[in-house]
Protein backbone atom coordinates (compact mmCIF):
# COMPACT_ATOMS: atom_id res chain seq x y z
CA UNK A 1 0.00 0.00 0.00
CA UNK A 2 2.81 2.37 0.85
CA UNK A 3 4.37 1.95 -2.63
CA UNK A 4 1.09 2.75 -4.35
CA UNK A 5 0.48 5.79 -2.16
CA UNK A 6 4.01 7.23 -2.53
CA UNK A 7 3.58 8.74 -6.05
CA UNK A 8 0.34 10.48 -5.01
CA UNK A 9 2.07 11.73 -1.86
CA UNK A 10 4.95 13.25 -3.81
CA UNK A 11 2.55 14.80 -6.33
CA UNK A 12 0.46 16.34 -3.55
CA UNK A 13 3.55 17.74 -1.84
CA UNK A 14 4.85 19.33 -5.04
CA UNK A 15 1.43 20.76 -5.87
CA UNK A 16 0.96 22.25 -2.43
CA UNK A 17 4.44 23.73 -2.47
CA UNK A 18 3.76 25.52 -5.74
CA UNK A 19 0.12 26.62 -5.70
CA UNK A 20 0.18 28.86 -2.60
CA UNK A 21 3.29 30.67 -3.76
CA UNK A 22 1.87 31.24 -7.25
CA UNK A 23 -1.40 32.71 -5.98
CA UNK A 24 0.28 34.70 -3.21
CA UNK A 25 3.30 35.93 -5.15
CA UNK A 26 3.58 39.69 -5.83
CA UNK A 27 3.48 41.19 -9.31
CA UNK A 28 6.61 40.87 -11.45
CA UNK A 29 7.29 44.60 -11.35
CA UNK A 30 7.00 44.74 -7.54
CA UNK A 31 10.28 45.46 -5.75
CA UNK A 32 9.13 46.14 -2.20
CA UNK A 33 7.41 44.36 0.61
CA UNK A 34 4.33 46.09 1.97
CA UNK A 35 3.64 46.37 5.65
CA UNK A 36 0.67 47.74 7.52
CA UNK A 37 0.71 51.10 9.20
CA UNK A 38 -0.78 51.10 12.68
CA UNK A 39 -1.72 54.75 12.30
CA UNK A 40 -4.67 53.87 10.09
CA UNK A 41 -8.01 53.97 11.84
CA UNK A 42 -10.78 52.03 10.08
CA UNK A 43 -13.44 54.16 11.78
CA UNK A 44 -12.52 57.06 9.50
CA UNK A 45 -14.15 55.32 6.56
CA UNK A 46 -17.52 53.60 6.29
CA UNK A 47 -17.07 49.97 7.34
CA UNK A 48 -19.54 47.33 6.36
CA UNK A 49 -18.22 44.73 8.81
CA UNK A 50 -16.41 45.08 12.09
CA UNK A 51 -13.54 43.20 13.67
CA UNK A 52 -15.95 41.41 15.98
CA UNK A 53 -17.93 40.22 12.95
CA UNK A 54 -14.78 38.61 11.59
CA UNK A 55 -13.92 36.98 14.92
CA UNK A 56 -17.50 35.82 15.43
CA UNK A 57 -17.67 34.24 11.96
CA UNK A 58 -14.36 32.40 12.37
CA UNK A 59 -15.18 31.24 15.90
CA UNK A 60 -18.59 29.92 14.83
CA UNK A 61 -17.06 28.05 11.91
CA UNK A 62 -14.26 26.55 14.02
CA UNK A 63 -16.60 25.46 16.78
CA UNK A 64 -19.23 24.03 14.46
CA UNK A 65 -16.76 22.01 12.39
CA UNK A 66 -14.40 20.75 15.09
CA UNK A 67 -17.10 20.03 17.67
CA UNK A 68 -19.13 18.13 15.07
CA UNK A 69 -16.15 16.25 13.63
CA UNK A 70 -14.82 14.96 16.97
CA UNK A 71 -16.09 11.48 17.88
CA UNK A 72 -14.85 10.70 21.41
CA UNK A 73 -14.53 7.24 22.91
CA UNK A 74 -16.96 5.80 25.44
CA UNK A 75 -16.43 7.58 28.80
CA UNK A 76 -16.40 6.01 32.23
CA UNK A 77 -19.84 5.02 33.48
CA UNK A 78 -19.45 7.04 36.68
CA UNK A 79 -18.01 10.14 35.03
CA UNK A 80 -20.22 13.22 35.12
CA UNK A 81 -21.23 15.56 32.34
CA UNK A 82 -18.68 18.18 33.36
CA UNK A 83 -15.79 15.73 33.11
CA UNK A 84 -17.01 14.45 29.73
CA UNK A 85 -17.47 18.00 28.45
CA UNK A 86 -13.99 19.06 29.61
CA UNK A 87 -12.39 16.02 27.98
CA UNK A 88 -14.11 16.74 24.69
CA UNK A 89 -13.15 20.40 24.97
CA UNK A 90 -9.54 19.31 25.46
CA UNK A 91 -9.72 17.20 22.29
CA UNK A 92 -11.21 20.16 20.42
CA UNK A 93 -8.31 22.36 21.56
CA UNK A 94 -5.91 19.73 20.25
CA UNK A 95 -7.81 19.78 16.96
CA UNK A 96 -7.38 23.55 16.76
CA UNK A 97 -3.66 23.40 17.57
CA UNK A 98 -2.70 20.35 15.49
CA UNK A 99 -5.59 19.39 13.19
CA UNK A 100 -3.41 17.03 11.14
CA UNK A 101 -3.09 14.78 14.20
CA UNK A 102 -6.88 14.45 14.23
CA UNK A 103 -6.60 12.99 10.74
CA UNK A 104 -4.03 10.40 11.80
CA UNK A 105 -6.14 9.50 14.83
CA UNK A 106 -9.31 9.10 12.76
CA UNK A 107 -7.49 7.18 10.03
CA UNK A 108 -5.89 4.60 12.33
CA UNK A 109 -9.22 4.13 14.11
CA UNK A 110 -10.95 3.55 10.79
CA UNK A 111 -8.30 1.04 9.72
CA UNK A 112 -8.55 -0.86 13.00
CA UNK A 113 -12.36 -0.87 12.86
CA UNK A 114 -12.46 -2.17 9.31
CA UNK A 115 -9.91 -4.89 10.05
CA UNK A 116 -11.86 -5.99 13.14
CA UNK A 117 -15.14 -6.13 11.22
CA UNK A 118 -13.55 -8.28 8.52
CA UNK A 119 -12.06 -10.62 11.10
CA UNK A 120 -15.39 -11.22 12.85
CA UNK A 121 -17.24 -11.62 9.55
CA UNK A 122 -14.73 -14.20 8.33
CA UNK A 123 -15.42 -16.22 11.46
CA UNK A 124 -19.18 -15.89 11.06
CA UNK A 125 -19.07 -16.89 7.37
CA UNK A 126 -16.59 -19.74 7.82
CA UNK A 127 -18.15 -21.40 10.85
CA UNK A 128 -20.91 -23.42 9.12
CA UNK A 129 -18.53 -24.77 6.47
CA UNK A 130 -15.12 -25.27 8.12
CA UNK A 131 -13.79 -27.52 10.77
CA UNK A 132 -10.86 -27.38 13.11
CA UNK A 133 -8.54 -28.98 10.51
CA UNK A 134 -9.11 -26.66 7.55
CA UNK A 135 -9.41 -23.31 9.32
CA UNK A 136 -6.09 -21.47 9.80
CA UNK A 137 -7.11 -20.01 13.14
CA UNK A 138 -8.41 -22.64 15.52
CA UNK A 139 -9.46 -20.14 18.14
CA UNK A 140 -11.37 -18.01 15.65
CA UNK A 141 -13.03 -21.04 14.00
CA UNK A 142 -14.52 -22.05 17.32
CA UNK A 143 -15.71 -18.52 18.06
CA UNK A 144 -19.39 -19.23 17.54
CA UNK A 145 -19.60 -22.96 18.23
CA UNK A 146 -18.53 -22.67 21.86
CA UNK A 147 -20.66 -19.65 22.56
CA UNK A 148 -23.72 -21.20 20.91
CA UNK A 149 -23.50 -24.43 22.88
CA UNK A 150 -22.78 -22.85 26.26
CA UNK A 151 -26.39 -22.09 27.16
CA UNK A 152 -28.78 -24.45 25.38
CA UNK A 153 -31.84 -22.75 26.81
CA UNK A 154 -30.93 -19.26 25.55
CA UNK A 155 -28.54 -19.60 22.62
CA UNK A 156 -30.10 -22.30 20.46
CA UNK A 157 -31.13 -20.97 17.07
CA UNK A 158 -29.74 -17.51 17.70
CA UNK A 159 -28.65 -15.61 14.57
CA UNK A 160 -25.39 -13.71 14.79
CA UNK A 161 -25.49 -10.24 13.24
CA UNK A 162 -22.92 -9.50 10.56
CA UNK A 163 -20.37 -6.98 11.72
CA UNK A 164 -19.94 -3.64 9.97
CA UNK A 165 -17.35 -0.91 10.31
CA UNK A 166 -19.63 0.63 12.92
CA UNK A 167 -19.27 -2.55 15.00
CA UNK A 168 -15.50 -2.30 14.64
CA UNK A 169 -15.53 1.31 15.80
CA UNK A 170 -17.79 0.41 18.70
CA UNK A 171 -15.47 -2.40 19.80
CA UNK A 172 -12.34 -0.24 19.69
CA UNK A 173 -13.92 2.76 21.42
CA UNK A 174 -14.62 0.75 24.57
CA UNK A 175 -18.12 -0.34 23.64
CA UNK A 176 -17.95 -3.82 25.18
CA UNK A 177 -17.58 -3.88 28.96
CA UNK A 178 -16.72 -7.12 30.77
CA UNK A 179 -18.87 -7.79 33.83
CA UNK A 180 -17.78 -10.21 36.54
CA UNK A 181 -20.32 -10.97 39.29
CA UNK A 182 -22.51 -8.16 37.91
CA UNK A 183 -19.73 -5.63 38.48
CA UNK A 184 -17.94 -3.77 35.65
CA UNK A 185 -14.38 -5.01 35.25
CA UNK A 186 -12.79 -3.32 32.21
CA UNK A 187 -13.47 -2.63 28.52
CA UNK A 188 -12.49 -5.46 26.21
CA UNK A 189 -10.34 -5.14 23.13
CA UNK A 190 -11.63 -6.97 20.04
CA UNK A 191 -8.87 -9.58 20.45
CA UNK A 192 -9.89 -10.23 24.04
CA UNK A 193 -13.54 -10.43 23.03
CA UNK A 194 -12.77 -13.00 20.33
CA UNK A 195 -10.68 -15.05 22.72
CA UNK A 196 -13.29 -15.11 25.49
CA UNK A 197 -16.12 -15.90 23.08
CA UNK A 198 -14.04 -18.60 21.44
CA UNK A 199 -13.39 -20.24 24.78
CA UNK A 200 -17.05 -19.97 25.74
CA UNK A 201 -16.40 -17.70 28.71
CA UNK A 202 -18.80 -15.02 27.39
CA UNK A 203 -21.58 -14.93 24.84
CA UNK A 204 -21.16 -13.40 21.42
CA UNK A 205 -22.60 -9.84 21.67
CA UNK A 206 -25.93 -9.77 19.86
CA UNK A 207 -26.12 -6.14 18.80
CA UNK A 208 -26.80 -4.85 15.30
CA UNK A 209 -25.84 -1.56 13.71
CA UNK A 210 -29.21 0.02 14.46
CA UNK A 211 -28.79 -0.69 18.17
CA UNK A 212 -25.35 0.91 18.12
CA UNK A 213 -26.68 3.95 16.29
CA UNK A 214 -29.43 4.27 18.88
CA UNK A 215 -26.74 4.67 21.54
CA UNK A 216 -25.13 7.45 19.49
CA UNK A 217 -26.09 11.06 20.19
CA UNK A 218 -25.33 12.28 16.69
CA UNK A 219 -28.21 14.06 14.98
CA UNK A 220 -28.76 15.34 11.47
CA UNK A 221 -29.63 18.87 12.63
CA UNK A 222 -26.22 19.57 14.18
CA UNK A 223 -24.48 18.15 11.12
CA UNK A 224 -26.62 20.29 8.82
CA UNK A 225 -25.86 23.41 10.86
CA UNK A 226 -22.13 22.72 10.68
CA UNK A 227 -22.27 22.11 6.93
CA UNK A 228 -24.22 25.32 6.30
CA UNK A 229 -21.81 27.35 8.42
CA UNK A 230 -18.83 25.86 6.58
CA UNK A 231 -20.36 26.41 3.14
CA UNK A 232 -21.19 30.03 3.96
CA UNK A 233 -17.66 30.65 5.25
CA UNK A 234 -16.01 29.14 2.16
CA UNK A 235 -18.33 31.04 -0.20
CA UNK A 236 -17.36 34.29 1.49
CA UNK A 237 -13.64 33.58 1.05
CA UNK A 238 -14.10 32.65 -2.61
CA UNK A 239 -16.19 35.75 -3.25
CA UNK A 240 -13.62 37.98 -1.54
CA UNK A 241 -10.89 36.52 -3.75
CA UNK A 242 -12.95 37.12 -6.90
CA UNK A 243 -13.66 40.73 -5.92
CA UNK A 244 -10.00 41.33 -4.92
CA UNK A 245 -10.83 41.89 -1.26
CA UNK A 246 -8.12 41.03 1.28
CA UNK A 247 -8.53 38.21 3.81
CA UNK A 248 -7.37 38.23 7.42
CA UNK A 249 -4.82 35.82 8.81
CA UNK A 250 -7.49 34.50 11.16
CA UNK A 251 -9.67 33.54 8.21
CA UNK A 252 -6.75 31.78 6.52
CA UNK A 253 -6.03 29.78 9.67
CA UNK A 254 -9.72 28.94 10.06
CA UNK A 255 -9.88 27.69 6.48
CA UNK A 256 -6.85 25.45 7.07
CA UNK A 257 -8.28 23.97 10.27
CA UNK A 258 -11.75 23.24 8.91
CA UNK A 259 -10.26 21.68 5.78
CA UNK A 260 -8.44 19.08 7.85
CA UNK A 261 -11.45 18.69 10.16
CA UNK A 262 -13.54 17.67 7.17
CA UNK A 263 -10.97 15.02 6.24
CA UNK A 264 -11.05 13.63 9.78
CA UNK A 265 -14.86 13.61 9.73
CA UNK A 266 -14.75 11.54 6.53
CA UNK A 267 -12.88 8.74 8.33
CA UNK A 268 -15.17 9.02 11.39
CA UNK A 269 -18.37 9.01 9.36
CA UNK A 270 -19.42 5.51 10.54
CA UNK A 271 -18.17 5.90 14.11
CA UNK A 272 -20.86 6.23 16.81
CA UNK A 273 -20.79 9.62 18.47
CA UNK A 274 -21.18 10.52 22.15
CA UNK A 275 -22.00 6.98 23.31
CA UNK A 276 -22.39 7.15 27.09
CA UNK A 277 -22.91 3.49 28.04
CA UNK A 278 -21.04 0.38 26.86
CA UNK A 279 -22.66 -2.92 25.96
CA UNK A 280 -22.42 -5.40 28.89
CA UNK A 281 -20.60 -8.69 28.31
CA UNK A 282 -21.11 -11.02 31.29
CA UNK A 283 -18.54 -13.59 32.38
CA UNK A 284 -19.90 -17.13 32.82
CA UNK A 285 -18.90 -18.32 36.27
CA UNK A 286 -19.75 -21.93 35.46
CA UNK A 287 -17.12 -22.05 32.71
CA UNK A 288 -14.00 -20.71 34.41
CA UNK A 289 -12.79 -18.26 36.98
CA UNK A 290 -12.62 -14.62 35.87
CA UNK A 291 -9.26 -13.34 34.65
CA UNK A 292 -6.80 -12.31 37.31
CA UNK A 293 -6.61 -8.66 38.17
CA UNK A 294 -4.44 -6.42 35.98
CA UNK A 295 -4.32 -8.98 33.16
CA UNK A 296 -6.72 -7.27 30.75
CA UNK A 297 -5.32 -4.66 28.39
CA UNK A 298 -7.15 -1.68 29.84
CA UNK A 299 -6.36 -2.71 33.42
CA UNK A 300 -2.62 -2.18 33.02
CA UNK A 301 -1.28 1.33 33.51
CA UNK A 302 1.62 2.39 31.34
CA UNK A 303 4.93 2.45 33.27
CA UNK A 304 5.66 5.99 32.09
CA UNK A 305 2.99 7.32 34.45
CA UNK A 306 5.02 6.13 37.42
CA UNK A 307 7.47 9.00 36.71
CA UNK A 308 10.37 7.04 38.17
CA UNK A 309 12.90 8.35 35.63
CA UNK A 310 13.41 11.88 34.39
CA UNK A 311 12.69 10.95 30.78
CA UNK A 312 9.21 9.75 31.82
CA UNK A 313 8.27 13.40 32.16
CA UNK A 314 9.20 13.94 28.51
CA UNK A 315 7.15 10.93 27.45
CA UNK A 316 4.13 12.22 29.36
CA UNK A 317 4.61 15.63 27.74
CA UNK A 318 4.49 14.25 24.21
CA UNK A 319 2.09 11.37 24.84
CA UNK A 320 -0.89 13.17 23.23
CA UNK A 321 1.11 13.43 20.02
CA UNK A 322 2.16 9.77 20.21
CA UNK A 323 -1.42 8.65 20.82
CA UNK A 324 -2.93 10.81 18.07
CA UNK A 325 -0.29 9.67 15.59
CA UNK A 326 -1.31 6.05 16.13
CA UNK A 327 2.10 4.90 17.38
CA UNK A 328 1.21 4.08 20.98
CA UNK A 329 -1.91 3.91 23.17
CA UNK A 330 -1.01 5.35 26.57
CA UNK A 331 -3.17 4.01 29.40
CA UNK A 332 -3.30 6.38 32.36
CA UNK A 333 -4.15 5.62 35.96
CA UNK A 334 -7.33 7.65 35.64
CA UNK A 335 -8.53 5.53 32.70
CA UNK A 336 -7.93 2.31 34.66
CA UNK A 337 -9.74 3.66 37.69
CA UNK A 338 -12.77 4.85 35.66
CA UNK A 339 -13.05 1.54 33.71
CA UNK A 340 -12.66 3.17 30.31
CA UNK A 341 -10.22 3.17 27.44
CA UNK A 342 -7.79 6.08 26.98
CA UNK A 343 -9.48 9.19 25.65
CA UNK A 344 -6.87 9.42 22.87
CA UNK A 345 -6.80 5.67 22.12
CA UNK A 346 -9.26 3.37 20.42
CA UNK A 347 -7.11 1.54 17.85
CA UNK A 348 -4.74 -1.38 17.42
CA UNK A 349 -1.14 -0.38 18.21
CA UNK A 350 0.43 -3.85 18.21
CA UNK A 351 1.39 -4.12 14.54
CA UNK A 352 2.99 -0.74 13.93
CA UNK A 353 4.46 -1.73 10.56
CA UNK A 354 1.25 -2.96 8.95
CA UNK A 355 -0.59 -1.32 6.08
CA UNK A 356 -2.92 0.67 8.32
CA UNK A 357 -0.07 2.36 10.18
CA UNK A 358 1.91 3.06 7.02
CA UNK A 359 -1.10 4.62 5.32
CA UNK A 360 -1.89 6.63 8.46
CA UNK A 361 1.67 7.93 8.63
CA UNK A 362 1.72 9.00 4.98
CA UNK A 363 -1.71 10.63 5.15
CA UNK A 364 -0.81 12.45 8.37
CA UNK A 365 2.36 13.88 6.87
CA UNK A 366 0.54 14.93 3.70
CA UNK A 367 -2.07 16.62 5.90
CA UNK A 368 0.71 18.51 7.68
CA UNK A 369 2.04 19.72 4.34
CA UNK A 370 -1.47 20.80 3.35
CA UNK A 371 -1.90 22.64 6.64
CA UNK A 372 1.36 24.53 6.28
CA UNK A 373 0.76 25.12 2.57
CA UNK A 374 -2.62 26.74 3.22
CA UNK A 375 -0.96 29.16 5.63
CA UNK A 376 1.38 30.13 2.79
CA UNK A 377 -1.64 31.80 1.20
CA UNK A 378 -0.84 34.66 3.58
CA UNK A 379 2.66 34.94 2.10
CA UNK A 380 2.14 38.54 1.01
CA UNK A 381 -0.49 39.65 3.51
CA UNK A 382 -0.04 43.01 5.15
CA UNK A 383 1.65 42.81 8.55
CA UNK A 384 2.55 45.33 11.22
CA UNK A 385 6.20 45.10 10.24
CA UNK A 386 8.77 43.25 8.17
CA UNK A 387 9.72 41.04 11.13
CA UNK A 388 6.16 39.73 11.49
CA UNK A 389 6.03 39.05 7.76
CA UNK A 390 9.19 36.94 7.83
CA UNK A 391 8.06 35.08 10.96
CA UNK A 392 4.81 34.09 9.24
CA UNK A 393 6.64 32.82 6.19
CA UNK A 394 9.20 30.92 8.24
CA UNK A 395 6.58 29.33 10.51
CA UNK A 396 4.49 28.20 7.54
CA UNK A 397 7.50 26.58 5.88
CA UNK A 398 8.65 24.97 9.15
CA UNK A 399 5.26 23.31 9.64
CA UNK A 400 5.41 21.82 6.15
CA UNK A 401 8.94 20.50 6.50
CA UNK A 402 8.36 19.23 10.05
CA UNK A 403 5.74 16.88 8.61
CA UNK A 404 8.23 15.69 6.02
CA UNK A 405 10.79 15.05 8.76
CA UNK A 406 8.25 12.96 10.67
CA UNK A 407 7.66 10.97 7.48
CA UNK A 408 11.40 10.48 7.01
CA UNK A 409 12.05 9.35 10.59
CA UNK A 410 9.20 6.89 10.87
CA UNK A 411 9.70 5.80 7.27
CA UNK A 412 13.24 4.73 8.11
CA UNK A 413 11.90 2.85 11.13
CA UNK A 414 9.42 0.97 8.95
CA UNK A 415 11.81 0.27 6.06
CA UNK A 416 14.66 -0.91 8.27
CA UNK A 417 12.25 -2.84 10.53
CA UNK A 418 13.83 -1.21 13.56
CA UNK A 419 12.62 -3.41 16.41
CA UNK A 420 13.53 -0.99 19.21
CA UNK A 421 11.89 2.05 17.64
CA UNK A 422 10.80 3.28 21.05
CA UNK A 423 14.42 3.83 22.09
CA UNK A 424 16.22 7.16 22.22
CA UNK A 425 17.60 7.13 18.62
CA UNK A 426 13.99 7.66 17.57
CA UNK A 427 12.53 9.43 20.60
CA UNK A 428 15.12 12.22 20.62
CA UNK A 429 14.72 13.44 17.00
CA UNK A 430 10.94 13.06 17.23
CA UNK A 431 10.91 15.20 20.38
CA UNK A 432 13.06 17.85 18.68
CA UNK A 433 10.87 17.99 15.57
CA UNK A 434 7.77 18.10 17.73
CA UNK A 435 9.23 20.97 19.78
CA UNK A 436 10.10 22.93 16.62
CA UNK A 437 6.61 22.31 15.24
CA UNK A 438 5.00 23.56 18.45
CA UNK A 439 7.13 26.72 18.35
CA UNK A 440 6.10 27.34 14.73
CA UNK A 441 2.44 26.80 15.55
CA UNK A 442 2.60 29.12 18.57
CA UNK A 443 4.29 31.72 16.37
CA UNK A 444 1.41 31.64 13.92
CA UNK A 445 -1.14 31.96 16.71
CA UNK A 446 0.68 34.95 18.18
CA UNK A 447 0.93 36.62 14.77
CA UNK A 448 -2.78 36.06 14.19
CA UNK A 449 -3.60 37.73 17.49
CA UNK A 450 -1.23 40.63 16.78
CA UNK A 451 -2.78 41.17 13.36
CA UNK A 452 -6.13 41.89 14.98
CA UNK A 453 -4.78 45.16 16.37
CA UNK A 454 -4.85 46.89 13.01
CA UNK A 455 -6.19 45.75 9.66
CA UNK A 456 -5.95 46.84 6.03
CA UNK A 457 -8.90 49.04 4.95
CA UNK A 458 -10.22 46.47 2.48
CA UNK A 459 -10.56 43.90 5.26
CA UNK A 460 -13.67 45.66 6.55
CA UNK A 461 -15.39 45.71 3.18
CA UNK A 462 -17.95 42.99 2.65
CA UNK A 463 -18.70 41.10 -0.52
CA UNK A 464 -21.09 42.81 -2.93
CA UNK A 465 -23.23 39.82 -3.84
CA UNK A 466 -25.20 41.80 -6.44
CA UNK A 467 -22.18 41.67 -8.73
CA UNK A 468 -22.67 37.93 -9.17
CA UNK A 469 -26.24 38.41 -10.37
CA UNK A 470 -26.83 38.84 -14.10
CA UNK A 471 -27.92 42.37 -15.11
CA UNK A 472 -30.26 42.91 -18.03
Amino acid sequence: MAIRVLPFTLAAILLLLCIPFVFASPPLNSTSTHTLSVTYCPSSMPCTRSLWDIIRSCAATLFACTWTAIHPNVPGMKEGRVVIFCRRLFIMVLALIAPELMITWATIQFGSARTTAKAFNEVIDAQPHRTRNDHPDIEMSSLLSKSSTSDESNDSGRNVTEWTTTHGFFAWMGGFMLYCDDEPRAPLTPDELKHFVGEGYVDMPDIDEADIESRSKSDALSKLAAILQLVWFVLQLIARYIQNLPTTLLEIDTMAIVTLACIAYFWWFHKPKDVRRPYPVHWKKNKADPPALHTLTYEKENPEFSLDDWHDYLIILIYPMRSLMGTCVTISRCAVRQHRIPSLGGYDDKERHDGNHVFTLVLGCVSGVIYGGLHCLGWNSLFLGYRELMLWRAASIVMMFASLLFLLIFGLVIVTNYSVHDSWPVKFPVAIVFFVYVIARITLIVLILLSLRSQYPGIYETVVWDRFLPHF
